[in-house]
C-alpha cells in the first residue's frame, strides 16, 4: 500500500510537471502579445496580459485560446481597447481566428497580420489607411470583416489566391476606385458587402461568383447589373447604373449566355434580341477587320522602332554611383519569386519584340563563336519567368562604342563584384552599365547570370532601381540600367562644394520615407523577401526631383569573401559576418542612413575623436535629449526645421537601432510611422519638388 501511494504520487507529480512544461507559450507569441498589450492605450483592461513576458497559455490571459505551447485564438471584441495593434502579429503562426472587433483601435492596419488565420475580424474601430496587401499571401482565409471602419484608398489586386474566402465586409469606410480584376478568383465567396464605400466603374468582375449575397448600395458604380446577379439576395440603390437594355456581353461567356436564355423566353423582346444580335454581330466584323489592319501595321519594319527617349520616359530610375556593390541574396531565394501588380506597366514591352526590333538603335556585332550566347540566354530566362519581359538585349559592339570601350574616363565605381560605366551614344542617352566580373561564373556557375537577372527584373517599385537591359556574349555578362546625374545621396550629403546648397529638411523627410518604402516592398511584398543586405547612403540615387531610387537590390547572390568593414558603420551589432545580416539587420543599417540625413555625418569617420567615430554609437544614446538633438542636427541645415518633426525622426531612428534585433520594428510600421510623421508636421511631399536647391523657398 505504501509503495502504491509513492507510485501515485509520482504519477501525480510528473502529470503536474508535464502539465506546466505543456502550457509554458511559445516564446514568439509571448512576444507578440507583449507588443500589442504595450501598443494598447488601454491595456488595464485586459485581465492577466503583460508587456514583458509571461504565459499567457498557462495562465489564461483574457481572450486568449491555447493548443499545447501555441496561441491559436484571440478574441477581444468589445473590450474598450485604444491604440494599435502591435507590429508582431506575423510571429502568431497557429492563429487561426484573430477578432479585435467593436473597440476603438486606430492607425494603419498592421501590415502582417496572423498570417494562417481563418477568421479575421476587425469591424467596428477606427482603422485608417489601406487594406494591407499581406492578406493576398493569406490563403487560408475564409472570414475578413473590415467593415465600419475608417480605411480610404483603392483596392490593390490582392484576391487571386484567396480561394478559400467566403465571406467578405468592407461596408462603411471610404475606399474608392474600380473592383480588382482579382475578385474573379474568389470562387468560394458567398457573401460580399461593400455599401457605403466610394467605389466605382462597373461590377461584372462579380458575375460569375458563386454569391448569394451582396450589397453594394451607396457608391459610385456605373455601367449595368449582371443578370448573373439578379436572382440572389441583392441591394444596389444609391448608385449611377445605367438605364436601358445592357450590351450584349462577349459570345461564349456565362453572362452572354444567360441574357440570350432568358430573352428568347420572352417573346415580346424576341425580334429586338434578333436586332441586337445582328448589331453585335457588325461591329464584331468591324473590330475583327480593323485588329487585322493592325497587325499588318505592327508587323512592318518600321513600327518596330521605337524612339529611345520615349521608351525611357516612364521610367526614372538607376542604379550608379554606387563604390561598392552588395554581396548576398536571401538563401531561400527560388524560383517561385514572385510579385504584386506593377502600378503602371502600360509602357510594358514583351522581351521578344525588343529582341527582333532595333528600337535602341543598336546594330548586332557579326556572328562569332559564343560559348553563352544571346539566344541561349533569352531561352533560359524565358524557362524562369513570365513573359512580359521589360528589358532589351543589348549588343556587345554597341556597349564597347558606347563606353569607349570600358575606357578608365567612364568608370563610375567600382566594387567586389565588378565596374560601372557611363554609356553615352549619339543622340545623346546616357546609360550606366554594371559589368561583372568574369570570376564570378567560373566553375560551371553560368546560370547564375540568368538567375540574378531574373529576380532583379521582377523588382517593380517607383522607389527601386529597375533594369532597362542586359548583355551576355563573348563571357561578358552586364546589367544595363538609366544614369541619375544627380548622383546618389552619399555625394549629396558627404562630397558636396562650397556652391552646392544643402538638401532641405522637407527633402531629406521626403528621401528617408521612399527609401523605407522600397525595403517594405522587398521585405514584406516580395515572396520570399529580399534582404539588400548592402544599405548604405551611397546605394541611394536620386532622381532628377530629388527621389529616392535605392540600387544594387538582388545582387547578394554573389557571396564574397571581403573584409567585415564593408559596411563599416551601417551594420548591426550581430552582423559579424555576412551570413548573420537579416531583415532586422537591414532595419538597422536603414536607421543608420536615417542618422546621416540627420546629422550629415559619415557612418564611420575615423577623423572624428575615438568616441565619436562610429555615428550609431555616438548618436543613439543623445536621440531623445531634446537639446543634445539640436547640437547633433546637420549644421547645413541653418537651424531651418521643424523641431517636433526633428524630434519624431530621433523617435523612428531610436526604434531602428536598438541593439537587440527582436525589438526593432519591421519597414512597414516604420513607413507607417514615417507617413505620421508627415501628417503632424504638414510637411507638403508634392510642391516641396527640387527644393533643396533653393533654401529661400524652404517652409518651415
Amino acid at each position: 500500500m505504501y509503495n502504491d501511494n509513492i507510485v501515485g504520487l509520482l504519477f501525480l507529480y510528473f502529470g503536474v510537471l508535464t502539465s506546466s512544461v505543456r502550457s509554458k507559450t511559445a516564446s514568439p507569441d509571448v512576444a507578440a502579445l507583449n507588443v500589442m498589450y504595450s501598443s494598447m492605450k488601454s491595456p488595464s483592461l485586459l485581465t492577466g496580459w503583460k508587456s514583458s513576458g509571461g504565459d499567457p497559455c498557462g495562465d489564461s490571459w483574457e481572450g486568449i485560446e491555447c493548443s499545447g505551447s501555441s496561441v491559436t485564438e484571440i478574441n477581444l471584441s468589445d473590450c474598450g481597447l485604444t491604440g494599435s495593434m502591435g507590429y508582431q502579429l506575423s510571429s502568431l503562426t497557429s492563429v487561426t481566428n484573430f477578432d479585435l472587433s467593436r473597440n476603438n483601435l486606430k492607425g494603419d492596419i498592421p501590415y502582417q497580420l496572423p498570417p494562417n488565420a481563418v477568421h479575421i475580424d476587425l469591424s467596428n474601430n477606427d482603422f485608417t489607411g489601406g487594406v494591407p496587401y499581406s492578406i493576398s499571401q493569406m490563403t487560408d482565409l475564409q472570414y475578413l470583416y473590415l467593415g465600419h471602419n475608417q480605411l480610404n484608398n483603392q483596392l490593390s489586386d490582392m484576391f487571386g489566391k484567396l480561394s478559400k474566402l467566403k465571406e467578405l465586409d468592407l461596408s462603411y469606410n471610404s475606399l474608392s476606385g474600380n473592383l480588382p480584376q482579382s475578385f474573379k478568383s474568389l470562387s468560394s465567396l458567398r457573401k460580399l458587402n461593400l455599401e457605403n464605400n466610394q467605389f466605382s466603374g462597373p461590377i461584372d468582375v462579380l458575375s460569375d461568383l458563386p454569391l448569394m449575397d451582396l450589397n453594394v448600395e451607396n457608391n459610385q458604380f456605373t455601367g449595368w447589373i449582371p443578370d448573373n446577379l439578379k436572382n440572389i439576395n441583392l441591394e444596389t440603390g444609391g448608385n449611377s447604373w445605367s438605364s436601358g437594355s445592357a450590351p450584349p456581353a462577349p459570345g461564349g461567356t456565362k453572362h452572354h449566355a444567360h441574357q440570350h436564355s432568358k430573352k428568347n423566353n420572352d417573346g415580346k423582346s424576341f425580334k429586338g434580341g434578333v436586332a441586337i444580335a445582328a448589331i453585335a454581330l457588325g461591329i464584331l466584323a468591324l473590330i475583327g477587320f480593323l485588329i487585322a489592319l493592325l497587325s499588318r501595321r505592327k508587323s512592318s519594319p518600321s513600327s518596330h522602332f521605337l524612339d529611345e527617349e520615349r521608351l525611357s520616359q516612364h521610367r526614372s530610375f538607376t542604379p550608379l554611383a554606387s563604390q561598392e556593390l552588395p554581396q548576398d541574396l536571401h538563401p531561400n531565394i527560388s524560383k517561385d519569386f514572385t510579385e504584386p501588380k506593377p502600378l503602371d506597366r502600360s509602357s510594358s514591352i514583351e522581351m521578344k519584340a525588343l529582341q527582333k526590333s532595333p528600337s535602341l538603335r543598336l546594330k548586332h556585332p557579326p556572328p562569332f563563336k559564343q560559348s553563352y550566347d544571346e539566344n541561349e540566354f533569352a531561352n533560359r530566362l524565358n524557362s524562369k519567368r513570365s513573359n512580359s519581359i521589360r528589358t532589351s538585349s543589348y549588343s556587345l559592339a554597341d556597349l564597347q562604342l558606347a563606353t569607349g570601350n570600358f575606357s578608365a574616363g567612364r568608370l563610375l565605381g567600382e566594387g567586389s563584384i565588378g565596374r560601372v560605366y557611363r554609356a553615352k551614344y549619339a543622340d545623346g542617352k546616357v546609360l550606366a552599365v554594371k559589368k561583372l566580373n568574369s570570376s564570378l561564373f567560373q566553375g560551371g556557375r553560368l546560370e547564375e547570370f540568368s538567375e540574378i537577372f531574373s529576380i532583379i527584373s521582377r523588382l517593380h517599385h517607383p522607389n527601386i532601381a529597375e533594369l532597362v537591359g542586359y548583355c551576355s556574349e563573348q563571357g561578358h555578362n552586364m546589367l544595363i540600367y538609366e544614369y541619375f546625374r544627380n548622383g546618389s545621396l552619399h555625394d549629396f550629403l558627404h562630397m558636396s562644394d562650397d556652391y552646392s546648397k544643402p538638401l532641405t529638411w522637407n527633402t531629406r523627410v521626403r528621401i528617408t520615407l521612399g527609401t523605407a518604402r522600397a525595403l517594405e516592398y522587398l521585405h514584406e511584398v516580395c515572396s520570399p523577401s529580399l534582404v539588400h543586405k548592402n544599405i548604405k547612403s551611397s546605394n541611394i540615387l536620386l532622381d532628377t526631383d530629388l527621389n529616392p531610387r535605392l540600387s544594387d537590390s538582388g545582387f547578394a547572390t554573389f557571396h564574397q569573401r571581403t573584409s567585415e568593414n564593408r559596411n563599416a558603420g551601417y551594420n548591426a551589432p550581430e552582423c559579424t559576418k555576412p551570413s548573420a545580416y537579416t531583415l532586422k539587420s537591414e532595419v538597422f543599417s536603414f536607421g543608420v542612413v536615417m542618422l546621416e540625413l540627420l546629422t550629415g555625418r559619415m557612418p564611420f569617420d575615423s577623423s572624428k575623436p575615438k568616441s565619436e567615430q562610429c555615428l550609431a554609437q555616438w548618436a543613439t544614446p543623445q536621440l531623445h535629449d531634446i537639446d543634445a538633438l539640436g547640437r547633433m542636427v546637420d549644421p547645413a541645415l541653418r537651424g531651418l526645421y521643424p523641431p517636433k518633426s526633428l524630434s519624431r525622426f530621433a523617435d523612428i531612428i531610436a526604434l531602428c537601432v536598438q541593439s537587440e534585433p527582436e525589438f526593432r520594428p519591421p519597414m512597414s510600421e516604420v513607413v507607417q510611422a514615417l507617413v505620421r510623421l508627415v501628417q503632424r508636421s504638414s510637411i507638403n511631399m508634392s510642391k516641396e519638388l527640387g527644393a533643396s536647391r533653393r533654401l529661400d523657398d524652404y517652409d518651415s
